[in-house]
């Protein structure tokens, strides 16, 4: 089951997991030092599954003034190729067709993931550039729903 939630909605336990698990990724795993906790964070939802104690997948969406932004989507390694991010990728793409119809969806990917962001209906908006020395890609889904 999916868990949809602001970030007042979210638990101690929750916001703690999740925070550990980004880390984990994005801190540890792909060896990079930034902030990774920012203010975004306030304002975002929060999309993640889990199953008793173990953690799936995890993104957050970003509302702006005339788009949204999917970011921090992350598989913890160990439940990769489980197409938990598939899933979570439909969840967010419904989420924003019924709550932001008609606004397009913007995600900042990393450039290997492209064909992956593309399958879903994003388009490369930008050349590859380094981010954190990792090659990222600007794109967008834009909403046929209005």
């Amino acid at each position: 089951m999916w868990t949809i939630k602001t970030f007042e909605e979210l638990t101690n336990n929750e916001l703690h997991r999740i925070y550990k698990e980004r880390t984990s990724v994005f801190i540890v795993e792909q060896d990079c030092a930034y902030q990774e906790v920012d203010d975004s964070d306030l304002t975002s939802i929060h999309f993640f599954k889990q199953t008793d104690n173990v953690f799936m997948a995890y993104a957050r969406l970003i509302i702006e003034p005339n788009s949204t932004r999917i970011g921090r989507v992350l598989v913890p390694k160990e439940q990769r190729k489980n197409g938990f991010g598939q899933e979570l990728l439909t969840v967010i793409l419904s989420y924003t067709d019924q709550h932001y119809p008609g606004l397009p969806v913007n995600i900042q990917a990393q450039a290997y993931l492209q064909n992956y962001y593309a399958a879903f209906g994003f388009q490369s908006i930008s050349e590859i550039y380094l981010e954190d020395n990792i090659p990222h890609i600007d794109m967008v889904k834009i909403s046929l729903i209005a």
